[in-house]
């Protein structure tokens, strides 16, 4: 039978769609397996490389980044990822993701904190904040972010000076700073709270190993 004659055929026209549908398919799921390691490898990529930037060089002989774990440390909440940072099986330090409500929208936070509570490092991660006002949160801005590093919740003074705190506001910028602010403090407070079950020092159902987590 010829293929113009195929073409009269009443089913010729759904039998196409359906073939080129499933090519179609068949390409979409290709492209995606084919991108899933590369773009997984990306992501841990990232992570390191943010982890890196909060914690001193040499801090931890561990892996960090393969050793998430989520912790439930608040009714109601979700649960904290948490980074240990360990040296011959203690845990030294601890990285996780706080969070804010800025000018923009949520800024995303990373904070590193040793074992008696002083902030070892503070990057943001994510930010919608206005560009050459908000954006001095970033250390490729200014080094603003940096002044956090050595404090704890009793050696500062947890708002900026407009509130009558101890950090600096930026002109004509005073949400974006005072969310961060309020974000590290709380992540402080909530470490304090919570200290040994985020250390790993304490024995809680709550907690559970999940492999990996995502700055949130």
């Amino acid at each position: 039978m010829h293929l113009e004659e195929w073409k009269r055929r009443p089913f010729y026209p759904p039998l196409l769609l359906g073939a080129v549908a499933l090519l179609a398919s068949a390409s979409l799921a290709w492209a995606a397996s084919a991108t899933r390691e590369a773009i997984r490898e990306a992501e841990a990529r990232d992570l390191r490389d943010s982890l890196a930037q909060v914690l001193p060089q040499g801090f931890a002989e561990n892996d960090i980044a393969a050793g998430g774990v989520r912790v439930d440390v608040e009714a109601g909440a979700s649960p904290l990822t948490v980074y240990r940072a360990l040296r011959d099986g203690v845990t030294r330090g601890v990285v996780f993701t706080v969070s804010g409500k800025g000018y923009g929208g949520e800024i995303a936070v990373l904070m590193a904190v040793d074992r008696e509570g002083r902030v070892l490092g503070v990057r943001v991660l994510k930010h919608t904040e206005t560009p050459g006002l908000g954006d001095k949160i970033e250390t490729a801005k200014s080094d603003w972010i940096r002044d956090f590093s050595g404090k704890t919740l009793e050696t500062a003074n947890w708002a900026v000076k407009k509130d009558g705190g101890d950090f600096d506001q930026f002109a004509g910028a005073t949400i974006t700073p005072r969310a961060v602010v309020n974000a590290v403090r709380d992540g402080l407070e909530t470490f304090s709270r919570h200290r040994a079950v985020i250390l790993g020092e304490a024995r809680a159902g709550a907690e559970k190993e999940n492999g990996q987590g995502g700055a949130s």
